[in-house]
C-alpha cells in the first residue's frame, strides 16, 4: 500500500537548533542500530520508520556496521527511502558514520585513515541509494591515526558534497576540542556530538557539555534508556524476549544488570510513576532538560515504543526538588560501553 504521510506530522514534535548552526533536529532522533538489520522482519521495520515520520521525527540516524549483519540496515533503509520515503528526502536528515569494523583486511577494521572513512562513506551511499547525507559521524576517536589525517578526510567528504555536516561520536572534551580546530582550518564546522548519555552514565557532564556550547557544537544522546534498562522491562527479572537473548544482544552485557543498577532504577521507576510518565518517558525527558541537549536518539523494537516514548514530550518540566529527589537516587551504573575511544584509549 502506497505510504501517505500523515498531514499534521509537524505539530506534536519540538525542534532544536544544533548548537549555532541553522539546523534544526527533533528532540527525539530515530536511530537504526538495532532492530534494521536483516533479522528484523522488513514489514516491522516499515511499521516504525513510518509511524516515527508520521510523529515528526526527521532524523534517522545510522552506521556503516549497524545491522546484523554489518550493512544490512542501511540497505534495509535504501529499500525503505526509495519505497516510502523518497519524495520526503528534503524533510529528513539522514545521518550515517564510519570508524568500527566493517569489511575484511587492514583498511576495513575501523579508525580515522582517509582510507577507511571516505571508502565507508562511499558504501553507505551505495547501500542507501544517496548522493549525500546530511551528517557524516566520525564514530569513534583513533589512537593509531593522527588526528589531523581524520579532520581532513571528513573535511574532503563535506567539499566532495557527499555529506553537508560533520559529527563526531564518543570523542573526548580534550579530543573534541582539537578535532573542531582541525576542522576549522578547513573552513568546516563541527556540527554536533553524539555521546553515550543517560540517568546511568552521566560523564558528558563535568566536561563535554560545556566545551560543546563554547564550541557552538550540538549535542544528541544515545543509549538515553541505558540499553532498556532505564525502562520497565527488567523489574521483575529478565524476560525472554530481552535484547540480551536477541541476536547483537551482547551490546547489554549481563553485569549491567546487576542487583546495584536494578536497585536504583526501582526508586527511579517510583519516581516516574509520581511524575504520571513512565520511566522510559522520564529518563528522556530528563535528558531534555537541559536546553544544550539537542536531541535524544531513541532506539525501538516496534511502533508502539515509538509512539510511547513520543509521549515523553507532554511532561518535559521537572521541579527543582523533583531533579533534587531523582539526583539522589543515580548511580554511576558501569553502563558505557564507549569509555576507551571516549577517554582517548586505543581500542
Amino acid at each position: 500500500m502506497t505510504y501517505i504521510a500523515a498531514a499534521e506530522r509537524y505539530q506534536q514534535m519540538h525542534y532544536r537548533h544544533t548548537g549555532r548552526s541553522g539546523l534544526k533536529l527533533p528532540v527525539l532522533s530515530l536511530g537504526l542500530w538495532h532492530n534494521f538489520g536483516d533479522s528484523t522482519p522488513f514489514e516491522r521495520q516499515r511499521d516504525m520508520l513510518r509511524t516515527a515520520f508520521d510523529l515528526g521525527i526527521t532524523h534517522f540516524d545510522l552506521a556503516n556496521n549497524y545491522g546484523p549483519p554489518f550493512g544490512s540496515a542501511e540497505s534495509n533503509f535504501g529499500r525503505h527511502l526509495k519505497e516510502d520515503f523518497r519524495t520526503h528526502r528534503d524533510e529528513l536528515v539522514i545521518s550515517t558514520k564510519a570508524g568500527w569494523s566493517m569489511w575484511p583486511g587492514p583498511y576495513g577494521r575501523g579508525g580515522g585513515s582517509r582510507k577507511h572513512v571516505l571508502a565507508s562513506l562511499d558504501q553507505s551511499l551505495g547501500r542507501m541509494g544517496l548522493d549525500h547525507v546530511d551528517i557524516f559521524y566520525s564514530h569513534r576517536f583513533d589512537a593509531d591515526t593522527p588526528l589531523e589525517e581524520t579532520a581532513a578526510a571528513y573535511a574532503s567528504a563535506v567539499r566532495q558534497g557527499k555529506a553537508l555536516y560533520v559529527g563526531i561520536s564518543s570523542y573526548s572534551a580534550h579530543k573534541t576540542r582539537e578535532f573542531a580546530a582541525l576542522l576549522a582550518s578547513h573552513q568546516v564546522p563541527l556540527l554536533i556530538h553524539q555521546p553515550a548519555y543517560n540517568m546511568l552514565n552521566r560523564w558528558i557532564e563535568p566536561e563535554l557539555t560545556g566545551t560543546l556550547e563554547t564550541l557552538g557544537a550540538g549535542c544528541i544522546a544515545f543509549t538515553p534508556l541505558a540499553q532498556g534498562l532505564l525502562t520497565d522491562k527488567y523489574l521483575n527479572g529478565i524476560p525472554a524476549d530481552a535484547r540480551i537473548n536477541q541476536p547483537g544482544g551482547d551490546s547489554l552485557p549481563a553485569s549491567h544488570l546487576s542487583e546495584r543498577n536494578l536497585a536504583a532504577v526501582r526508586m527511579l521507576d517510583e519516581l516516574a510513576r509520581g511524575r504520571g510518565q513512565t520511566l522510559a518517558q522520564m529518563a528522556v525527558a530528563w535528558i531534555l532538560r537541559d536546553r544544550r541537549m539537542t536531541s535524544v536518539l531513541i532506539g525501538a523494537s516496534s511502533a508502539r515504543q515509538i509512539r510511547e516514548n513520543v509521549k515523553a514530550l507532554e511532561r518535559l518540566d521537572f521541579t527543582a526538588a523533583e531533579l533534587a529527589e531523582i539526583d539522589r537516587h543515580l548511580i554511576d551504573g558501569g553502563v558505557n560501553l564507549w569509555e576507551k575511544p571516549s577517554t582517548d584509549q586505543r581500542i
